[in-house]
């Protein structure tokens, strides 16, 4: 076998398709993970002080976690479009796989790079209930201000998944 005849191998549409799901849910997952991280690590510190504060560290640590969904339903919605659990997978070309690919990295890319963003955010934000138990609101409300570009890339990645025809 040569190695042109390998790659075409490789790289089928369904591959490249199931290359950008795999990008999506790896890449937002591991955007949410680290900043699920960092928020914790800020949450431990003042739950070290006072416990009593552990509902509102909670949901800013959760923030972050979102964008590993977001990419997670952009992987299930490709793998639905591709049949794989119908029983009767769609063979796509490499064009149409190169689509899915393409249309996954929004949500891949953003997703990483917001979460760890939010999660910078979230961390001041518990700094702030520290001093501030009463303003967690705005704590919230300024770390889902990064939230918005994840929702964005969602959009970007989703929309021309859901209409395209297989």
């Amino acid at each position: 076998m040569t190695f042109t005849e390998l790659l075409t191998q490789i790289f089928t549409g369904n591959n490249l398709a199931l290359l950008g799901a795999a990008l999506a849910v790896i890449l937002a997952g591991m955007g949410s993970a680290k900043g699920v991280g960092i928020v914790g690590e800020a949450g431990a510190g003042l739950l070290s002080e006072d416990p009593s504060k552990f509902g509102k560290a909670l949901i800013l640590q959760a923030l972050p976690g979102t964008q590993g969904i977001y990419g997670l339903i952009t992987a299930f919605i490709i793998i639905l479009k591709l049949g794989l659990l119908t029983g009767s997978p769609a063979e796509l070309t490499v064009p149409q796989g190169a689509f899915f690919l393409m249309v996954s990295l929004p949500i891949a890319i953003v997703g990483y790079f917001s979460a760890i963003k939010q999660a910078r955010v979230a961390a001041a934000g518990i700094n702030l209930i520290a001093k501030r138990p009463d303003e967690v609101g705005k704590a919230i409300t300024a770390s889902a201000l990064v939230e918005t570009y994840a929702i964005f890339a969602l959009l970007v990645s989703l929309l021309p998944i859901l209409f395209v025809q297989v």
